[in-house]
């Protein structure tokens, strides 16, 4: 670190800062599938960024794409105007996006992304005569971003805690579906678990579905540790919703593009929800972009009423930015030409027989995994969650590996760059980890 960085301005997100700000570790390059520090060490990206970078780092395509678009047309506003390169990346998105979800509606970022879903999901049953339905059913150690609909409908309860107050009144949650007695060690869709969506049921009882606009669920719940979900869950949970007409959203922020060897989870689980949100990959994580696609049927409900008028109250400055696009576009075409996608299917089986090896491993009490992420869950130090956790990444850095830790739960979620023998030396130098810690 040079010694004249000062660290005191930046008030950092989702960090212990003060931890951070004695004990620095500062990020000065990347390529490929490594991050270089100032210090001149090179890790590998075991999480890729943040679930981001599937492609690697550096991408001279994206980069030339970024370039060019910044030369060309660096701003224009889409509140009244448009320019072509969001109408374009909105049809490719749409023909990546299962049969029927064809209308895209543009944010920055995930938190985003979930907050323009959730009010989708109002406006279009007011739209069509239901207004009574408000409520809105998330899930127990969701995670769905900071925005406040995001932390209403997520069930995290260290990101609740302090914003109770701004949380929305009418929403609910089902139980998560993590149980280790009953699937510890699973390799991809745990076999038990499916009846856990019929408390969906009680909750439609409880409110009554004239009350309740939609179901928001992550496919594979990621930032809470890679919870898997058991063979069966999704399938119910479509099927109870289209009963009492529910919309189904599903929140492929961390899923989408690839991450679980199909473009997006609803094509892997074979599972079409009415609304899909997404963020992170769709631009390589080179600039910010996020949104949500729709069902043509919802679109359609709400461009009724008189021409003139905005059918849809909601926007940001940046949505469809024409540099994020130009990102996208080019980033669609990586994903196309090189076969990202047929690849991180390929690689998901040498995570997978690579991750379960730990099983033994001093500390692992459960190891699981899904398309190309996993999760090792350590047992928990007495009187100090999350301690061995953090112990894990600070070893994993010292080792050459950033890793990515949730209390005592290490994720994995490599490029789709990687080569095999990168995914089994990144499992080898973590069990060397945890040979170490205490």
């Amino acid at each position: 670190m040079s010694t004249q960085t000062d660290l005191s301005a930046f008030w950092m997100p989702f960090t212990a800062n003060r931890h951070f700000k004695r004990h620095p570790t500062l990020v000065t390059g990347a390529d490929g599938a490594y991050f270089s520090l100032a210090d001149g060490r090179r890790l590998f990206d075991c999480l890729s960024g943040l679930w981001c970078t599937p492609l690697g780092h550096g991408r001279p395509e994206i980069l030339a794409a970024v370039r060019a678009q910044a030369g060309e047309l660096d701003f224009a506003p889409t509140f009244q105007v448009g320019h072509p390169k969001a109408f374009e990346l909105a049809a490719r998105i749409a023909q990546w996006a299962p049969e029927g979800l064809n209308r895209v509606f543009f944010t920055n970022s995930g938190s985003e992304a979930v907050d323009s879903g959730l009010k989708i999901a109002l406006a279009y049953h007011h739209a069509r005569g239901e207004a009574s339905r408000v409520r809105v059913i998330g899930r127990e150690r969701a995670y769905h971003g900071v925005g406040i609909g995001g932390i209403s409908a997520g069930g995290i309860a260290a990101n609740r805690r302090l914003f109770g107050a701004l949380s929305a009144p009418f929403v609910d949650h089902l139980p998560h579906t993590h149980d280790p007695a009953q699937m510890g060690f699973s390799r991809g869709q745990p076999a038990w678990g499916a009846h856990l969506a019929d408390a969906l049921e009680r909750l439609v009882a409880l409110h009554d579905a004239s009350t309740i606009a939609a179901v928001i669920v992550e496919p594979m719940q990621g930032s809470t540790g890679v919870i898997v979900p058991p063979l069966g869950y999704l399938e119910r949970l479509r099927e109870i919703c289209t009963r009492h007409g529910i919309l189904l959203i599903f929140d492929e922020v961390i899923t989408g593009f690839g991450r679980l060897g199909a473009n997006f989870a609803a094509q892997r689980l074979g599972v079409t929800p009415d609304i899909i949100v997404f963020a992170k990959a769709a631009t390589n994580g080179v600039i910010p972009l996020g949104g949500a696609i729709v069902q043509q049927s919802i679109h359609d409900t709400m461009m009724r009423g008189p021409e003139q008028a905005i059918e849809f109250l909601h926007g940001y400055t940046y949505s469809g930015h024409p540099i994020a696009c130009a990102a996208g576009l080019a980033t669609l075409d990586v994903f196309a030409n090189e076969g990202m996608v047929a690849r991180a299917a390929r690689l998901e089986r040498v995570l997978e027989d690579a991750v379960h090896s730990l099983q033994g491993e001093p500390h692992v009490i459960d190891i699981r995994n899904f398309g190309l992420a996993a999760a090792v869950e350590l047992r928990t130090r007495e009187g100090q969650p999350g301690a061995r956790g953090r112990e894990a990444f600070e070893r994993g850095v010292q080792s050459g590996l950033l890793l990515r830790f949730t209390a005592d739960t290490i994720a994995m979620a490599p490029p789709f760059i990687s080569t095999e023998e990168e995914i089994a030396n990144m499992v080898e130098l973590l069990r060397g980890v945890l040979r170490r810690i205490a």
